[in-house]
């Protein structure tokens, strides 16, 4: 009985480690794994582990993806002119969602924030740069978060890209400034994506 306390105890730990999950969710969520078939719970158990060993970063714009390159670098219908960065994967999740959006994506892993230690080289700056001189892109769309470090972030890019031939523009501010794209809804990331203006 003492081993089942145990391993429900260890459960609850490592469920309440999870972003956003306090110990009473994480005791629901515990109980629910208990209550639910075997079947069903190990089949959680081996998503995360397919995860964990299956998914990388697109070798090309550093989305989420299982093989070299993600489904949206490899669809040749996709407007091989635009180039939308944006901080995270979630980000270009939520724009793909929007379904205003039909062109490519550089994901930086992150934004450029001094007073967290996150400095340029710790993202995908040098490979965007690489892409946008190498490429046949007439439009970078800034989609970084509207947030201090978000907008420090699209300057700076701005600033590294001004050599190249291309017209460098930022969401519009349909997204509230202090919000995040993964929380923004469909309709506000549309708005924002037509109404995108030049930086």
């Amino acid at each position: 009985m003492s081993s089942h306390a145990g391993a429900v105890s260890q459960l609850v730990d490592r469920l309440s480690q999870l972003p956003g999950i306090g110990r009473k969710s994480a005791e629901r969520l515990a109980f629910h794994l208990l209550r639910v078939r075997e079947d069903e719970a190990l089949a959680l158990a081996d998503a995360i582990r397919r995860v964990r060993t299956d998914v990388r970063y697109c070798a090309n714009c550093y989305n989420l993806s299982e093989k070299e390159l993600c489904q949206i670098c490899s669809d040749p219908n996709r407007d091989a002119t635009r180039l939308c960065v944006v901080e995270q994967p979630r980000d270009l999740l939520s724009l793909e969602a929007s379904g205003a959006y039909k062109g490519l994506y550089h994901v930086l892993l992150g934004r450029i924030a001094p007073l967290d230690g996150i400095t340029p080289d710790q993202l995908t700056i040098d490979s965007l740069v690489e892409r946008v001189r190498t490429g046949t892109f007439t439009e970078i769309i800034m989609a970084t978060n509207p947030t201090v470090e978000g907008d420090g972030t699209s300057l700076y890019l701005s600033n590294q890209l001004s050599e190249f031939p291309v017209e460098i523009t930022r969401l519009a501010r349909g997204i509230t400034a202090g919000s995040v794209l993964e929380y923004a809804n469909r309709e506000i990331i549309a708005d924002a994506l037509t109404g995108r203006q030049k930086l």
